[in-house]
């Protein structure tokens, strides 16, 4: 009888009106995870669901452990072993760490780690090319297919980073692929956030460490001496509360920021200091720019990473930009450290035995150049 009736009583409602009483849609819930709720710290929700590519990196680690720190929840994308992405499952409470296999060049693959996000963080890089992997996939294809999933999926802040030296007519094609990958971010993600770090310093980095490595060359091979180069290098922590800064300002959206360190050294006097807080005998000699190239092809055919590459030899002494017209660390509430304050936390592991204890106050600061 019900069944006989229902038919006729919708032929009777109007369209519109039987559809929403028969057919009502279904609310879509919002998730608890962006439903801000504690006292902030690990334990307590900051409404922040942010999905990491590239977390498995240097800089990878400091921002998810900040974004765990104020309670996020990461989703953290990795290609590796499961067990080499285990450092950073401590870095928030429990369940808030996410761990998901994903493609570069499958869509679908990252669209499922995007899709329950507010926020998505692109810190995808690499130092050398392979035969897998080239600039432009690394620096160009992928962030661009982040970049236009994550506004297909609805996400609100996108940030991807950049360098501050990216040019489309620099030597590096390092430098070069930064330059194209900004402009397809930017047209595929208007609103997204592009910062642009000079070189990065940490215990983990390629830039202190990589010069504290020359030593095993019975000396150190500089373009000119490093007297024609200078840089300005900022410490990961600095860049890393930068990005979770970015993600909090709500001003943010849509700018490009420069981040670098408080000063300015030639390259001479950069590497000098580093031996000096590493207790190492410093000697400089020049080495020809081709010469340069041509021992780092040398290191190019090793099948492990290589400790230099003809690319690299070409970042290392480019002069890094000043950009004034961009908004930079200070912005966003964050006061740059300087090197002398962190280069012992790095350096301190190439230091022989003798001088394993010794302090950084017995070493001369480095000499600084006006901007």
């Amino acid at each position: 009888m019900a069944a006989a009736v229902r038919p006729r009583l919708v032929r009777a409602l109007p369209m519109s009106l039987a559809a929403s009483v028969f057919h009502r849609p279904v609310q879509r819930q919002l998730h608890h995870a962006v439903i801000p709720h504690g006292r902030s710290g690990r334990s307590s929700v900051s409404g922040v669901v942010a999905t990491v590519f590239g977390a498995t990196g240097f800089l990878g680690r400091y921002v998810v452990n900040h974004l765990g720190r104020m309670g996020s929840q990461v989703i953290v994308p990795y290609r590796c072993e499961p067990y080499d992405v285990m450092h950073l499952r401590p870095m928030g409470d429990l369940g808030q760490i996410i761990f998901l296999e994903w493609n570069g060049r499958n869509k679908d693959s990252i669209r499922r780690a995007v899709e329950h996000s507010n926020v998505v963080i692109n810190l995808v890089g690499r130092e050398w090319e392979t035969k897998n992997f080239d600039f432009e996939d690394v620096f160009v294809t992928i962030p661009q297919a982040i970049a236009q999933v994550s506004r297909e999926a609805g996400v609100e802040k996108f940030i991807h980073i950049s360098h501050l030296n990216a040019d489309i007519k620099s030597s590096s094609r390092y430098l070069r692929s930064k330059a194209v990958g900004e402009k397809e971010v930017r047209n595929a993600f208007p609103e997204a956030i592009i910062i642009k770090p000079s070189d990065i310093f940490g215990r983990e980095d390629r830039f202190l460490n990589y010069f504290a490595n020359m030593r095993w060359f019975g000396g150190v091979p500089l373009v000119s001496l490093g007297k024609k180069t200078v840089k300005q290098p900022v410490y990961v922590v600095d860049v890393s509360k930068g990005i979770v800064n970015a993600i909090k300002e709500p001003d943010a959206t849509g700018k490009t920021f420069a981040f670098v360190g408080p000063n300015r050294y030639l390259l001479f006097d950069l590497v000098q200091y580093v031996f000096a807080v590493a207790h190492r005998p410093f000697f400089p000699y020049p080495l020809p720019h081709f010469a340069y190239r041509l021992i780092a092809r040398l290191f190019e055919t090793s099948p492990f990473e290589p400790w230099t590459t003809r690319d690299k030899v070409e970042r290392v002494h480019i002069t890094d930009m000043t950009l004034p017209h961009l908004p930079g660390l200070e912005d966003l509430g964050i006061q740059a450290v300087p090197l002398e304050l962190k280069a012992i936390e790095v350096l301190r592991r190439h230091r022989t035995y003798r001088w394993l204890a010794s302090e950084i106050e017995d070493v001369k600061p480095a000499k600084t150049v006006n901007v």
